[in-house]
């Protein structure tokens, strides 16, 4: 009998290589995790629960992606690492198993001004190459369709040396780009609204200039008095042409001032350079006010907003130009490239009709490829990174993802959710970060940590099944089958707020009136145009305080203390009751140990290797000289008030010696938001989003507004969250003011006094208003999808 027949064979041993199915972390001490040991299986689903900041990003994140990114990182030769990023080893004892991880995380894409959806997906570059292959006139290479290159040319000699001569030869060149020349391919001009910079019927000696910075018993007041170039006790409005063009447009020319050397720059040249080539979210409050107050942006009249040169607008396939095309909705572009029947260009047609596709499937269709990336939400800038991924053909990839159902309705988590699956029946291990129950539900394995946050947290309370979740007695499976009961009554406005016309992106000139004094939530799905609403007819007007998803900026010395202010009443105190100056007690500043400048660590540059961070031995990790620490307030030094907890921070000044109103404010609107645990001089980079973006809310809370515009606040929020920032909230329309809030989740939904949804679908199927009423009447009616979600959700 051959061996092909044999039926009494032994079946084969297991393979060594098939035994390694786990990744095993063994003693993660990440952040605020504790020695956590655990097991994930490899091409799997796994979640991550926990409420905000009990260490999920740190275990996730901080630990398994950080260390497989930087285990690969290391088998490149050390002159391409010198380019790299440098990534120190994660503190943990063992990690073992791990497979190459592919990051998609909610930060947000890159805030540049010429970066666009299109751009930021090669969307954009498919596009040129077609372009630049079938577009009737032919112009040029796919550069000519580019609004980030310049068309430049030029002529001139060069010496070339040939068999020993040197000769001169005539050469010339010349680049087509597509970049539109009067706004440098950025769509928009600058015009500056000259009665912000400078009072005309005043003097420069009499202080006309209004800009920050500029005064006139400074350097400045020095240049402009010593110039020449006008007189600087004539009023403006009486200058020649010549002297307000000197005074506004002149280029930096030197000068001699009182037998100095300086450089006399007019003054848009001079804002332009020092302000406006600036992030404005990077620049100090007072010059941004300035910023927003001086420059009015317009789209560009020569290109129309495109970016794009006339010479690539020109040019056409099947009567559209590039720039008609990235201005589509992209599920109306997906559809126009599969009309195109062109057998020399097939596979870039494929390749792009297979991204554009994949935006569609994603639930981002709503979406133009012109729309700039740094506009996206959290949640639309996640998915948009998940699109090169999605056709991907590599498997057995860890994918980690931090919440990617940010932003979706409750009608396309389900479609997120396949997506997921997809990956995973590749043969892919997916992580996921997730706090939505829809999104827990379809796990292989779950991983809950807690029980608490910050301190209080970081242990792996429960290992297993959903079911297993459901069933154990942790905050997360307590909270797991929460539902939300709809109010038995509601309040009664006590007025409104017009918007009328309101047509911006996909707004069809929609007129509502807002309900003040209640708590109103804006629904309807992802790209239907809620924030566009909210955001661009609401917010901005006077009194308006609005608090949306973007980032806070910050660099590992801020800290909750600093970024809410609360460290200047802290000074003062610690001054008053020694003495001395406050800036003793800043670790910024003159109280900063000489020996770390205040950092409580001495980084160590190692080139391509991973820098080394060690323990300041002069200050002990305390950031601060000897001297400031023997002064004392309420029996405690400055180090030892950083130290403490916000709830213990909030008891420490509330009474006694210690006692600081102005401080005592400030941590009982951090507590209010549910950041009691953290600790005052907690550096900012190591903050969860969720918590970033409450401590930003305690921050706004302080504004003396009358209306607050919340941009979906349960992000990042654990279920047993959401029932205290609800409570917040109730306490904000109780103190007399209105709360308006973007929001997806139903608990809110529920909550609400008044509901505005939009719909009925995404992009230009969205846009109007489908319902207004109190929540009961949503439920009832079911006229809308958000209303038989919210139907679902309180009958569950």
């Amino acid at each position: 009998m051959s061996l092909a027949t044999r039926t009494d064979r032994q079946p084969p041993a297991p393979h060594a290589a098939d035994s390694h199915d786990l990744i095993r972390v063994h003693g993660a001490r990440e952040n605020n995790l504790k020695d956590v040991n655990v097991e994930i299986p490899k091409r799997r689903l796994t979640v991550f629960t926990g409420v905000s900041g009990s260490g999920k990003s740190s275990l996730v994140f901080g630990t398994i992606a950080a260390e497989s990114q930087r285990m690969i990182n290391e088998t490149y030769s050390a002159f391409v690492q010198g380019f790299m990023p440098t990534l120190a080893r994660p503190d943990v004892d063992v990690l073992d198993g791990l497979t190459t991880a592919i990051i998609v995380d909610q930060e947000r894409m890159g805030g540049n001004a010429r970066s666009t959806v299109g751009t930021a997906t090669d969307a954009n570059a498919m596009l040129r190459i077609l372009f630049s292959r079938l577009g009737q006139p032919h112009i040029g290479s796919p550069q000519a369709f580019s609004f980030n290159v310049a068309s430049i040319s030029g002529a001139g000699a060069v010496t070339v040396e040939r068999s020993g001569k040197t000769t001169k030869e005539r050469r010339s060149f010349s680049i087509t780009g597509g970049m539109c020349p009067r706004c440098e391919g950025m769509g928009r001009v600058s015009d500056f609204d000259l009665s912000a910079m400078y009072d005309d019927s005043k003097s420069l000696n009499e202080g006309a200039l209004t800009i920050p910075g500029y005064s006139t018993d400074g350097w400045y007041g020095r240049i402009f008095s010593g110039c020449g170039f006008f007189d600087p006790d004539k009023p403006i409005r009486k200058f020649t042409k010549k002297e307000l063009n000197d005074l506004l447009h002149k280029e930096p020319t030197k000068i001699k001032v009182d037998g100095i050397n300086l450089t006399y720059e007019g003054l848009i040249p001079k804002i332009q350079k020092s302000m406006l080539s600036k992030d404005i979210d990077a620049l100090q409050p007072h010059i941004r006010a300035f910023v927003e107050r001086v420059v009015t942006f317009t789209a560009c009249p020569d290109c129309g907003g495109t970016r794009l040169s006339e010479a690539a607008r020109s040019s056409k396939i099947a009567g559209i130009n590039i720039a008609d095309a990235c201005a589509m909705q992209i599920s109306d572009l997906a559809a126009w490239v599969r009309g195109l029947d062109e057998p020399s260009v097939a596979p870039l047609l494929a390749s792009l009709g297979h991204t554009l596709d994949s935006f569609v499937e994603i639930g981002l269709g709503y979406l133009s490829l012109d729309r700039p990336s740094g506009t996206l939400s959290g949640g639309e800038a996640q998915r948009t990174k998940m699109i090169r991924h999605l056709g991907s053909s590599l498997t057995d990839v860890t994918y980690v993802f931090d919440e990617p159902t940010i932003g979706l309705h409750p009608h396309d988590i389900q479609r997120m959710n396949d997506l997921l699956l997809q990956l995973r029946d590749k043969g892919n291990t997916v992580l996921v970060v997730e706090h939505k129950p829809e999104a827990i539900a379809i796990a292989d394995h779950v991983v809950d940590l807690g029980p608490g946050a910050g301190s209080g947290g970081g242990q792996v309370v429960f290992e297993g099944t959903v079911e297993g979740l459901r069933a154990s007695d942790t905050v997360t499976g307590r909270h797991l089958d929460d539902r939300a009961t709809l109010k038995p009554s509601v309040r009664t406005p006590s007025g409104t707020l017009q918007v009328r016309g309101a047509d911006t992106h996909n707004l069809r000139d929609v007129d509502v009136d807002i309900p003040l004094g209640v708590l109103v939530v804006v629904t309807g799905v992802a790209g239907s145009g809620k924030s566009s609403l909210i955001h661009g007819s609401v917010s901005g007007r006077e009194g308006v305080v609005s608090i949306d998803q973007s980032a806070i900026r910050g660099s590992r010395r801020s800290n909750p203390a600093t970024y809410t202010g609360l460290l200047d009443p802290i000074r003062k105190a610690f001054a008053k009751a020694n003495g001395v100056k406050p800036a003793l007690f800043s670790a910024n500043s003159e109280g900063a140990c000489p020996g770390c400048n205040g950092a409580g660590v001495i980084y160590t540059d190692l080139a391509m290797m991973a820098g080394v961070a060690t323990v300041c031995e002069e200050c002990e990790g305390k950031r601060f000289q000897a001297s400031v620490l023997e002064y004392h307030l309420g029996g405690r030094d400055i180090s030892e008030v950083l130290a403490m907890s916000v709830a213990e921070a909030e008891r420490f000044f509330a009474e006694g010696e210690a006692r600081t109103p102005a401080a005592h404010q400030i941590l009982d609107r951090l507590a209010d938001v549910g950041l009691g645990y953290l600790t005052l001089g907690q550096p900012l980079t190591t903050l969860s989003g969720g918590e970033r973006q409450r401590l930003k809310l305690a921050t706004q809370m302080r504004d003396k507004g009358s209306v607050y515009v919340l941009d979906e606040p349960t992000t990042g929020l654990h279920l047993a969250d959401v029932e205290q920032l609800l409570g917040l909230l109730d306490r904000l329309v109780e103190s007399g003011r209105s709360v308006i809030v973007i929001e997806h989740h139903q608990a809110v939904m529920a909550h609400a006094d008044w509901i505005i949804d939009l719909g009925p679908g995404a992009g230009h199927d969205g846009g109007r208003i489908v319902f207004e009423g109190t929540p009961a009447d949503l439920v009832a009616a079911r006229s809308t999808l958000t209303g038989e979600h919210l139907a679902a959700y309180v009958e569950g």
